[in-house]
Order: C-alpha cells, then structure tokens, then sequence
C-alpha cells in the first residue's frame, strides 16, 4: 500500500472539478486540487481522505490557522495537517508574485 498525500493550493479561478492531478509511483500517490474557497477545501477533504486512503493532507500557505484547523476537524484528526510556509524573505517573494499575478487579498 502506498503512502497517500493530497496537496492544496487556492486560485481565485480555479474549477476543483477541473483542476486536479493525480501521481503515482507505486509507494506514493499524491494528490492535488485547486480550490477557490476554504468551504472548497473542506468539500476535497471530505471527498478524498476515504475515497483516497489519505495520510496527509499539505496546504499552501495561503491557509490560516483557523482555516487548518477546521480540515483537523473535518478529516477528524485521523491524517496529517501540514502547511507549507517559508522564511520571511521567501514569503516576501510570493506576495511579490501573487501581487503581480493578480490575486486579490493576497
């Protein structure tokens, strides 16, 4: 059995139907799903962490505590919840990005 990861970014234009990816090597799977909105997010949770086999869940770093602890809570505190963050120079540099790339609230 392979370990299972599910990966999620947010993207003010993303379609959670559409925009997923699957890959696979054997002895690991990792999942990833652009979502719009944390109520998205919860939804992929709900959806994937049974239908999946989930051990871990890895968020981008644009979810807050709150928002990580309400997948803790969703997924019932039966997977990993981490969440990819930087240093501060690093952080820096996506906020530059997202500004250009015209995410609102970035």
């Amino acid at each position: 059995m392979s370990f299972n990861a599910l990966f999620i970014a947010h993207a003010p234009d993303a379609d959670k139907e559409k925009h997923r990816s699957k890959i696979e090597t054997g002895m690991y799977k990792l999942l990833t799903v652009i979502v719009k909105s944390q109520q998205e997010a919860l939804e992929i949770c709900s959806e994937l962490v049974e239908k999946e086999q989930i051990d871990s869940i890895l968020l981008c770093p644009g979810f807050t505590h709150r928002n990580v602890a309400e997948i803790v809570e969703a997924t019932g505190n039966k997977v990993a919840v981490v969440v990819a963050r930087g240093d501060g120079p690093s952080g820096k540099i996506v906020q530059s990005a997202f500004t250009r790339s015209g995410y609102k609230n970035a």
